[in-house]
This record gives structure tokens, sequence and C-alpha cells, in this order.
């Protein structure tokens, strides 16, 4: 049993550090990449160039963290049906994110320096499954904060209630938010308002596997 709780422990680590390396190595490289901005251009477009990799792997990398803090929930889920589908929807978007580190998006709007300052006409299939792979992680993360904040109001801690619920329904409004400015004049505060809420997803993913892991006997 002692070996299994610290099997459990060391995997919801990998939770509690997926978030702080994605945001450290994706603020490094918004700072340092000659070209990029933020107002502009998704993350995700950092995939791209000749320092493309450092990008492809902090998506892997903190994918696959996030994998292994989702299967140390599991493990604490017992018979808790809402505990065993956040973390199986956590595992989702783990897989989400290592999707999008393996299938790279399209070159746009003047990223990398020297491409057409437009969206391509035609989406590569390599695009088309970074798209597929980053709105299904998306929505499983968002159904994941709703469920563990029904979780915590039902095990009475409204705050962890509360900041679940509102993680979700922020990345909810700011993916409706990028949508509707990209459709629309192009203004830079709904891709902003993604940026804001990425982070806030990874600081609640971080917080969220540090509390369930602190619950565990030592």
């Amino acid at each position: 049993m002692k070996d299994k709780a610290e099997q459990t422990r060391l995997l919801l680590t990998g939770g509690v550090l997926a978030g702080p390396i994605y945001i450290i190595v994706g603020i490094a490289q918004i700072l340092t990449r000659a070209g990029f901005d933020i107002t502009r251009h998704p993350l995700s477009f950092m995939s791209l160039g000749d320092l493309g990799w450092i990008q492809i792997a902090n998506f892997i990398v903190t994918g696959l963290l996030v994998i292994a803090g989702a299967i140390g929930l599991l493990r604490l889920a017992l018979a808790d049906k809402r505990l065993r589908r956040g973390a199986l929807l956590l595992g989702i978007y783990g897989l989400g994110v290592v999707g999008g580190g393996v299938f790279v998006s399209d070159p746009a709007l003047g990223f990398p320096p020297g491409t057409p300052d437009t969206y391509p006409q035609t989406m590569s299939w390599h695009g088309l499954l970074h798209f597929i792979f980053g709105q299904i992680g998306f929505l499983a993360l968002i159904v994941a904060s709703f469920v563990y904040a029904r979780y915590f109001a039902a095990n009475d801690l409204p705050g962890w209630a509360i900041f679940s619920a509102l993680t979700g329904a922020i990345f909810l409004f700011a993916i409706i938010a990028s949508v509707a400015t990209s459709a629309g004049d192009g203004s830079a505060w709904g891709l902003l308002a993604l940026y804001a809420a990425v982070t806030l997803a990874w600081i609640w993913l971080a917080a969220l596997s540090y509390h369930m892991r602190s619950e565990l006997a030592p």
C-alpha cells in the first residue's frame, strides 16, 4: 500500500509540474522569438520555424505530465463517479496537448517571418489534426472543471468549487470570444482572453493536483 501511495503521489506531481513548465517555456518564447505577436498569434504558432522544436517538446512533455497526473487522480477516485469522470476528462485533455505537439499548425499571419500575412486558403492534414486535438482537449478540460466543481460542492469545499467553476466558465467564454473576434473585426482582445484562460486553466490543474496529492496519507 505504501508503494502504491508513493506511485500515486509521483503521478500527481506530474500534474503539479505540467502547468508551470508550460507557462514558463511559453513566456520565454513570447519574449524571445522574432516576429511573434501575442495580439495576433496563438502560442501553437511557436511550433513553426527553426526553433519550433521547443514548443513541440513543450506540448508533448506537459501533455504527458497531465496524463500522468490524470492517472494519479484516477487512482484516488475509488467509487466516486465524479472523480473518475474528472480524471478521465483530464486524461483526454493531456492527449489533446500531446496531439497539439505531434501535429503542428499551419503558418499564417506573418509567422514565421516571411509567411504571408493572411490565413492559408486551405488547411493541411496536420493543421486540421492540430485543430481537432486542440478543440477536443479544450472541451474536455472545460467539462472536467465543472465536474470537479460539483464534486467539491458536494464535499463542502466551496472555495474549490468556485475556483473550478470559474475556470471552466472563463475558458468557455474565452473560446467563444476568440472565435467571434477572429470572424469579425480581428480585435486582439479575444486572443488575449484565450491566453489568460489557458494560463488560469494550467494554474487550476496544478493546484488541483497539489490539493489531491496532499490528501494522500504521508
